[in-house]
């Protein structure tokens, strides 16, 4: 080989290596609404997560136009000084967050008493920085648990000119049932019926069995309690006589609190992952949900209208949970892994975890810009790398998804 081949063949290798860095780069940190977080970026989308809690809060999408859109809520009390929490997960309280277990694990199971949404939701998280790999950027986060021994590992990722967040969660070591998912919870304006809401075929839902909120803490309800419906549109409430709640446009009954499940109809079933659609008619934009209802079987809804008048809420908290889990409600460990109101109907309510065979939780989120008089989503179509939402009023938007990550895991 000459001198000239050598040369050219080591600036090739010099390129491919550039092309292929893998290695991992500080993120961008910043203290947001009393949180230090860190911080993961495109043009398009600018997301930020705290290190207590790894929650996402706040996140703009479309931050190169000229209407960037942040959906996402921050909990009212971030930035005062006052009494402390009475459990760790308000501390930061935003955006999406993973949870394990899922709910409000007062009951010990086992020798185990998991914090509400367990230790994952208030503890600290450790970033192990972030990577490029052509136009995908990943934030990679952990943590370790302690009252059942395991290792959860943070996967955020975007992709150059996509309006959509990947998440990857992977657990290891953390053996036995388990209610798990995502918290992502929603900021709602004052307006009453300016978000429309719509989910792909479910078998059906049903309001929370027991009391969601006590008027004993100065909390109220407005649902009826363990009703059983197949409409979003119909939900029967507490008061007798009364017309049925119309939970397809919120916010609504302002000064209650009131959590109900969906049970979501399989991948096989539907021909495609099942979706959760927030559209925004205000701002001009919808925001959505995919998984594999595989992994996470059900949604749970949490409408917060200024309902909670006890520290800290102090009645003027205004949010939406669209929680994709696999739990009973939000009841926790011990409600989740015994016989309850959904397992008896077939529901998978805690998924089985092996100490030897990681478990991982693939997700996504995204937001779409809407046309005028889009209203609100009738049906969602999945192609290769593609999805289009299709309006009640005929309406059509596209966007580049790699929904294919649902199964696949990759990017």
């Amino acid at each position: 080989m000459s001198l000239s081949q050598r040369v050219c063949s080591a600036c090739t290798l010099v390129l491919v290596l550039v092309a292929t860095n893998s290695y991992a780069d500080e993120p961008a940190r910043r203290v947001i609404r009393s949180q230090p977080s860190v911080l993961l970026s495109t043009p398009q989308v600018e997301l930020a997560v705290t290190e207590v809690g790894g929650h996402m809060s706040p996140v703009t999408f479309f931050r190169d136009s000229a209407r960037p859109f942040q959906p996402y809520y921050v909990s009212p009390w971030q930035d005062e000084k006052g009494p402390a929490m009475p459990v760790p997960v308000l501390v930061p309280l935003r955006g999406d967050f993973f949870c394990l277990p899922f709910g409000g694990n007062s009951d010990g199971v086992a020798g185990e008493k998991h914090p509400p949404h367990g230790e994952i939701a208030g503890a600290k998280w450790n970033s192990l920085g972030t990577k490029k790999n052509g136009p995908v950027t990943t934030l990679t986060l952990t943590i370790d648990t302690k009252v059942r021994k395991g290792k959860v590992t943070k996967e955020l990722s975007l992709i150059d000119n996509q309006n959509v967040i990947y998440s990857k969660h992977t657990i290891e070591g953390f053996a036995g049932q388990v209610p798990l998912g995502h918290h992502a919870t929603l900021a709602m304006p004052e307006k009453e019926g300016t978000v429309r809401l719509a989910a792909s075929p479910f078998r059906y839902g049903m309001t929370n069995p027991g009391l969601f909120s006590d008027p004993k803490q100065r909390e109220y309800q407005s649902l009826l309690p363990g009703a059983k419906w197949t409409s979003l549109s119909k939900v029967p409430v507490a008061w007798k006589g009364e017309p049925d709640a119309d939970l397809t446009k919120l916010p609504a009954r302002h000064g209650y609190a009131d959590l109900i499940q969906l049970v979501n109809e399989s991948w096989e079933k539907t021909n495609g992952p099942a979706w959760m659609t927030a559209t925004f008619t205000d701002q001009g934009y919808l925001w959505f949900s995919l998984k594999d209802p595989a992994v996470l079987s059900t949604t749970v809804f949490w409408i917060e209208n200024h309902g909670r008048h006890g520290h800290p809420w102090n009645g003027r908290n205004n949010c939406l949970g669209l929680e994709d889990v696999t739990a009973h409600f939000a009841d926790g460990l011990a409600a989740s892994t015994r016989e309850n109101v959904l397992s008896k109907d077939g529901v998978k309510t805690a998924m089985e975890l092996k100490a030897d065979q990681p478990t991982t939780v693939n997700y996504i989120q995204g937001a779409v810009a809407i046309p005028d008089g889009f209203e609100m989503v009738k049906t969602v179509e999945f192609t290769p790398g593609r999805v289009t939402f299709v309006s009640t009023t005929g309406k059509k938007v596209e966007a580049a998804v790699q929904h294919e990550f649902l199964r696949s895991g990759k990017l």
